[in-house]
């Protein structure tokens, strides 16, 4: 079968790493959209506290889903 996929695009946050953030946007968004199957980091940054430390990271993830198809009669 053929499968069409569009793509939506999430950001996710973590004070802990990139890696948290990314799950963080995907498991939030696997809540309201069916079929995710795919993902890509679009864009990595972060807030920078007033000591100079990493207050947490930020991550834009493009996400893809299959579209549910009705059968052929």
């Amino acid at each position: 079968m053929d499968h069409v996929y569009p793509v939506t695009e999430v950001y996710g946050s973590s004070p802990e790493s990139i890696d948290q953030a990314v799950r963080n946007a995907i498991s939030a968004a696997s809540t309201s959209i069916r079929n995710l199957e795919w993902f890509e980091v679009t864009e990595i940054r972060g807030h920078v506290n007033s000591d100079g430390s990493v207050g947490h990271f930020q991550v834009g993830v493009k996400l893809g889903f299959r579209l549910d198809r009705k059968d052929s009669d």
